[in-house]
């Protein structure tokens, strides 16, 4: 890669770039908690609400390998300045939305901005730190990452609680713009090498695949998995996602400059590190549903309290991830992802077997700092492992694909996630166990053991996912020490 402008001062740029990850991932699950005031300011229903929480990561989870290629076509700075400045405006958008179709427009345009700025994050963090230091400014990054996940409902039921529901996207509108003043001066111009096209069938292809797959599991449980509109039903649409992957796959072989280029997943280690970062995202993302609507609507605890609960898994991922990071240039990253994968199993699995109606905020202290301990070993260690991987020229699109992973992986994990609880609920409360609102919220039950009990299996697939992950982490046996010594990105 070349680059030029203020490199010599890598943790500057780092801080930008954490900015910005903060910001796309805070959305993610911020919007969650003013979801009650939106549907009485903007008289919507939960059909409406749905497409305001999940219009933002259906547009973030289809772009990223489009702007990740676009990064390598225009520039890694250009395309996050870029994405950053659509952000803010989006935001401003959606905090003067009168309606709820300008909201989810608003919505969806925020995504576009988050998804052209997730991708440029990584190559330029490769780029601007030396190989030795690379993993700590990894850790450095998905801990900010982490935090903004699991932070978002506290920090969105203090603003909404005393300002309203348009602060929670007014906040990002300051913030973006320092971003975009500090942006221009502390991150280098990266280039990499000029790929020899763009491919607009190939960008038609991923787009309507992960769209198709994304809308249809959004909306599945809400319609029984039965007909969407008209002769179009749930599982049509999930197929012809399925199908529409599989002709990707197929022309991506032989396009002359495709988004993902054949030689990225021929590479093992990169194969397995985007598919352990899908898994996590999975289980995260699952156990955040799970564990909103069981403290508050099992355990009675109110939204700012069930925050406050969670603090322990903030603060100990936020510890340990910058750690792991630095852990991951020195010691054997195969030991390190199976010991957190599997700390964050048990965690999960602790919380599904152990958890009942009398547990307060200080029963979830040790599971909840285990589990944070599990997250911080792996997620920073996992997005070096697998940036190492690659050589330069493959960066961005490399990029493109683990950013995509975790994303799917959050789509995925609420809606598996969601579709199994409700499913068990329906069976011990037939009528009584529907999910009334939103998939971060708002569950009618009576019975709060029943809702306790339901959580088991639903949580069950996020344990099995994470230990079959770690077990995936002895294919990279092979690999891992010769691509950390020939690859990586310079």
């Amino acid at each position: 890669m070349t680059g030029g402008g203020p490199a010599a001062r890598p943790w500057a740029a780092l801080g930008v770039l954490c900015l910005g990850n903060y910001l796309i991932l805070l959305d993610t699950s911020i919007v969650n908690t003013a979801a009650p005031a939106l549907m009485e300011s903007l008289g919507t229903g939960v059909g409406g609400l749905l497409w305001v929480l999940n219009g933002y990561l259906l547009a973030l989870a289809s772009l990223l390998i489009v702007f990740s290629r676009l990064g390598d076509l225009w520039g890694a700075r250009t395309v996050f300045v870029t994405g950053l400045a659509v952000f803010a405006l989006a935001s401003l958008l959606c905090a003067l939305a009168q309606s709820t179709g300008q909201l989810v427009a608003a919505r969806v345009v925020q995504g576009v901005g988050a998804a052209a700025m997730l991708p440029q994050a990584l190559v330029l963090i490769a780029a601007v730190f030396p190989e030795q230091r690379r993993g700590a400014a990894f850790g450095v990054f998905t801990a900010v990452g982490g935090v903004a996940a699991v932070t978002g409902p506290t920090v969105g039921g203090v603003l909404v609680t005393h300002v309203g529901w348009q602060s929670v996207f007014v906040l990002n509108v300051p913030l973006a713009v320092w971003g975009l003043a500090a942006a221009r001066r502390f991150v280098p111009d990266v280039r990499a090498p000029r790929p020899r096209g763009f491919d607009v069938v190939g960008v038609g292809l991923v787009t309507f695949s992960l769209v198709a797959l994304v809308s249809g599991l959004i909306e599945g449980e809400r319609h029984g998995w039965g007909r969407l509109a008209g002769p179009v039903t749930v599982p049509a649409v999930l197929v012809a996602g399925v199908l529409g992957l599989g002709l990707f796959v197929w022309w991506e072989h032989r396009h002359p400059a495709p988004l993902v280029p054949p030689a990225l997943l021929r590479e093992r280690t990169f194969a397995v590190t985007a598919g352990i970062t899908l898994v996590t995202s999975f289980a995260l993302h699952g156990f955040l549903l799970v564990f909103v609507i069981t403290t508050q609507r099992a355990l009675g605890m109110s939204p700012q309290l069930s925050g406050m609960t969670a603090l322990p898994w903030t603060l100990t991922l936020s510890a340990v991830a910058p750690l792991a990071g630095r852990l991951s240039d020195r010691v054997d990253v195969r030991r390190l992802l199976a010991a957190g994968l599997l700390c964050h199993a048990a965690a999960v699995a602790a919380v599904a077997l152990l958890a009942e109606r009398d547990w307060t905020s200080w029963s979830y202290f040790w599971v909840l700092t285990a589990l944070g301990i599990g997250m911080g070993l792996t997620i920073a260690p996992t997005t070096s492992t697998g940036m190492r991987a690659v050589a330069a020229p493959l960066a961005g699109a490399a990029s493109g694909v683990l950013n995509t992973a975790r994303q799917v992986g959050a789509a995925l994990g609420a809606a598996v996630t969601g579709a199994v609880l409700q499913h068990r609920l329906d069976a011990a409360v037939p009528g009584g166990g529907a999910l009334a609102g939103p998939p971060s919220g708002g569950l009618a039950v009576s019975m709060p053991d029943v809702l306790l009990a339901a959580a088991r299996p639903a949580l069950g697939v996020s344990v099995l996912l994470l230990v079959l992950a770690a077990a995936a982490t002895v294919l990279m046996a092979r690999t891992t020490a010769r691509s950390e010594k020939t690859a990586g990105v310079h």
